[in-house]
């Protein structure tokens, strides 16, 4: 009830609150701040009893603070009601400004909803104003920066219970409670804000240390790896310039690191290999090749790719594993060479001969562009019985193999017309019989290693000599026309029945020659057939006596 003092009052009341809105605004957790706005309201506006209701983040209430009752405060601390429960409170009762005055002739429907509350019993008011122990004051509290905070967002609801006057408040009063309550909410605002940016800055340096380990272990992972590694620019003018590189690859291609950052890879790889390189892909790429060592020589390395970010939106650089498979490559290379070549002469054998014969001719059909020739190609009738179509397309695009592949020809006729083809000389020793059963298989065996060494000494490099089995040879020289391919024959017989060292004796053996010639069409075992029929004709054509000189 105002009187003629109460301007003291209020000066005094004025001087507490400014006092709690200090302790307010200077606590040091979100914590300290809420029990700082509960003993606020029972030190500064008069009430006996306060409780601070935090709205969580999934919308309910929680009792986060309480003062003036012990009991009461151990009773319901902790508790949460619901948005809902909330909601239809302040939306009932009497509206003095901000705040929500529930008198206890409506607050009895409120008994039992889920809202943490405490009962107090009391006689009936004797006068108007008198406060009783079941009216319900509130003072919601919104988010700050909105005029009035009526229209910001709801963080929370201060309860008050029991003005030590006895009496509900006055218009003072009432005003003093909501401009409490505004500060209030812009305290808890700010502790929430410094509660965040103290978890971030928190959650900040254990990102950071955790960075920073990361980068460490990363930096000894790649310095100390026992194989290759290389971090290279990737995108721009200086895509694939290497960056940095571990010991391990200096090591391996015998260049300094300071050297090493003057290079790309596609500057170190083997020229026949840049188009291994230039396939492989940027991220998870793989690759085989050679490269280049400080002393000219080349390494062979498997390469393997991946990307690397400085950033989440940063620069990104290329991660490059440089594992030596030297021993291997070599090991898979000599594997290969003993699958195609002869053992004894170190000559391409009979699967390598057929292998490079068939890769020079295909099957030439008679007329590519006629019904049968797509029905051969296809393998069944251009129509089924119903006379329905089949799809072509496989044989189309045969004939268009076809027609990209550069023919083998032969001479048409016996005389040297001028044209240039594949010739096939089959060589067949004589009397090579007679020195393995007179000398042995070790005086044989030296026979055949000094005519391959003779045939390929003769022939041209790109020639092929290949050992068919036994005393039986084949060269493939390309580009000859039958005279060419007679007087290769004489030369390559002149020289194989000179003397041969073997066993500790000089042995003589003599060579017939078959001339065959290649061309599409036909397949290897033909080209080779016809080259073995025309050796049997030329073998048989010469007295024996001359079959072999001495």
């Amino acid at each position: 009830m105002e009187t003629e003092s109460e301007p003291y009052v209020r000066l005094a009341t004025l001087r507490q609150l400014h006092q709690v809105m200090a302790d307010m605004n200077t606590a040091r957790s979100l914590a300290d701040t809420l029990q700082t706005v509960a003993d606020g309201v029972v030190n500064g506006l008069g009430y006996e009893l306060a409780c601070v209701n935090l709205v969580r983040p999934d919308g309910d209430l929680v009792v986060a603070a309480f003062a003036g009752n012990p009991a009461a405060e151990a009773l319901i601390t902790g508790r949460v009601g619901s948005r809902e429960s909330w909601e239809r409170r302040l939306s009932m009762g009497e509206n003095w400004g901000d705040l929500v005055f529930i008198p206890h002739t409506e607050g009895w429907v409120l008994d039992d909803d889920d809202v943490p509350q405490w009962y107090t019993d009391g006689p009936a008011p004797r006068f108007e104003d008198e406060w009783h122990p079941s009216d319900r004051l509130f003072a919601p509290m919104f988010t700050p920066g909105v005029q009035g905070g009526s229209c910001g967002e709801l963080i929370g609801v201060l309860s008050v219970d029991r003005p030590r006057n006895g009496r509900r408040p006055g218009a003072w009063g009432r005003e003093a409670l909501q401009m409490y309550a505004f500060q209030a909410a812009i305290a808890i605002s700010n502790a929430r804000l410094r509660a965040n940016m103290q978890r971030a800055l928190v959650r900040l340096e254990r990102e950071q240390q955790a960075l920073r380990a990361s980068e460490e272990s990363f930096r000894q992972a790649f310095e100390y790896a026992p194989s290759g590694m290389a971090i290279a620019e990737m995108g721009g003018d200086q895509h694939g310039r290497i960056l940095r590189t571990n010991d391990a690859l200096c090591r391996l291609l015998g260049r300094p690191a300071s050297a090493m950052r003057r290079y790309s890879f596609s500057d170190l790889v083997h020229p026949e290999d840049i188009g291994t390189l230039l396939r492989t892909s940027a991220e998870g790429g793989r690759a085989e090749l050679r490269l280049g060592r400080r002393d000219g020589t080349y390494v062979w390395v498997s390469l393997r790719n991946s990307v690397v970010a400085d950033a989440a939106d940063g620069p990104r650089f290329l991660l490059t594993h440089v594992e030596d498979i030297e021993d291997r490559k070599r090991r898979e290379l000599q594997l290969a060479h003993r699958a195609s070549h002869d053992s004894l002469t170190g000559l391409p054998n009979s699967a390598e001969l057929r292998a490079r014969l068939s890769s020079r001719l295909c099957q030439r059909p008679a007329h590519p562009g006629a019904l049968e020739s797509l029905d051969a190609a296809y393998g069944h009738p251009a129509f089924d019985a119903h006379g329905h179509g089949f799809d072509f397309r496989p044989a189309v695009e045969s004939f268009d193999a076809y027609d990209h592949h550069v023919h083998t020809v032969a001479p048409e006729s016996d005389h040297d017309d001028g044209t240039k083809g594949l010739a096939v000389l089959f060589c067949d020793l004589d009397g090579f019989k007679s020195i393995n059963d007179r000398f042995g298989h070790n005086a044989g065996d030296a026979v055949l290693i000094e005519v391959a060494r003779r045939l390929t000494r003769q022939v041209r490099d790109g020639d092929t000599v290949a050992r068919l089995g036994g005393d039986e040879f084949v060269i493939l020289a390309d580009g000859l026309g039958r005279a060419d391919a007679a007087d290769l024959a004489v030369r390559l017989r002149n020289e194989i029945i000179q003397p041969i060292r073997a066993e500790g004796r000089a042995v003589r053996v003599g060579a017939s020659f078959g001339i065959g010639w290649a061309h599409c069409g036909m397949t290897a075992d033909e080209v080779l057939k016809s080259a073995d029929e025309r050796m049997y004709v030329e073998k048989r054509s010469r007295p024996k006596q001359h079959r072999r000189a001495g």
